[in-house]
């Protein structure tokens, strides 16, 4: 009986020790990140590969000199890419022929790869033109979110839009959620169409497309891991932001440019949880969130897994920890 007690004993003090250890790295990394570093880092440099010229890299902060950006995170994505960006420039260019005033680009984050993803961006670079298409170069692969607050953060649009490099959502759906953020922005603007002062880049409006069945056209088709985790997912968001967006995940949002200097001037997270990070932060500020389904589809080459949710899981809590005590403090 006492050689049980003592291996009783032995594992509660085993746990509370573990149990320690966790909530000390939390608190720990959660004070590291207390500053997101935003106003120190090193300004951006797009790089013409036709003249080997570096192009002055705007801010955020800047004045939309084009009407919509499209921000595209790419590691390790030399064969997903390519299709992708043929049927984006493809649509793109269409637009632009029909529509004289829509003006575009595609900012291509490289998050560290290590394969041929610089070469095959550099190739549109050179095909569309450095006006067209930039590449942002971090160096070391530091996550989807990173990547996707550097593309932010340096990109032209009066409206910004992620979207994944695997060309899982078309890019022509990106229609739906831009004419939700007009009838938004115009709600929120108190103006009119034809108003000459209304500007949509000046109305803080986010549009999270979705995979969650609001439509009946909408496709899902993911691989049973991903519902699983997705399931699971849905309930630990729930509990760290709240309700409010069924899917966060889903890798195709817009957001006028008011909107996304609010919120990735203030984003902490660096890897698969910015998204509920950015939900959080649309809450903290009052920015409108609108959910609308676009089609989805399952491409092969997925950098999600399993793996991923202990990484998921470590980012919830930092985020919970971080502005639960105030150690992250949000920027206006």
């Amino acid at each position: 009986m006492g050689f049980l007690l003592t291996i009783v004993e032995l594992l509660i003090v085993f746990v509370l020790i573990v149990a320690f250890g966790l909530v000390s790295a939390i608190f720990l990394e959660a004070y590291r990140r207390r500053d997101n570093h935003t106003h120190i880092e090193a300004p951006a440099i797009f790089e013409d590969p036709k003249s080997l010229k570096e192009v002055p890299c705007p801010h955020i902060t800047d004045p939309a000199k084009k009407y919509i950006s499209l921000i595209i995170p790419a590691y390790n994505e030399e064969h997903r890419l390519p299709g992708a960006l043929d049927e984006t420039m493809s649509y793109l260019q269409q637009r632009a022929a029909k529509d004289k005033s829509f003006s575009y680009e595609v900012v291509i984050v490289d998050d560290g790869s290590t394969d041929g993803t610089k070469r095959v961006a550099f190739d549109f670079v050179k095909k569309y033109t450095v006006d067209n298409v930039r590449v942002i170069l971090l160096g070391r692969n530091h996550g989807k979110g990173e990547a996707i607050r550097k593309g932010m953060l340096h990109s032209r649009g009066e409206l910004l839009l992620m979207l994944d490099a695997d060309g899982a959502t078309k890019a022509n759906d990106l229609e739906k959620l831009e004419n939700q953020i007009r009838a938004v922005a115009k709600k929120e603007g108190d103006s009119t169409a034809d108003d000459s002062s209304f500007r949509i880049s000046d109305i803080p409006v986010a549009v999270f497309g979705s995979r969650a069945h609001l439509e009946e056209k909408a496709l899902a088709s993911r691989k049973w891991y991903r519902n699983f985790l997705m399931k699971g997912f849905h309930l630990v968001v729930l509990l760290a932001a709240g309700p409010g967006i069924r899917d966060t995940q889903c890798g195709f949002k817009m957001f006028t440019r008011a909107a996304a200097r609010k919120l990735f001037t203030n984003i902490r997270l660096k890897r698969w949880c910015f998204d509920v990070e950015l939900v959080f932060l649309c809450k903290w500020f009052g920015i409108p969130m609108i959910e609308i389904s676009v089609n989805w589809s399952e491409i092969p080459g997925s950098k999600v897994n399993p793996l991923s949710i202990p990484n998921m899981l470590w980012e919830l809590l930092l985020m919970s920890v971080g502005y639960r005590t105030r150690l992250w403090k949000i920027c206006f």
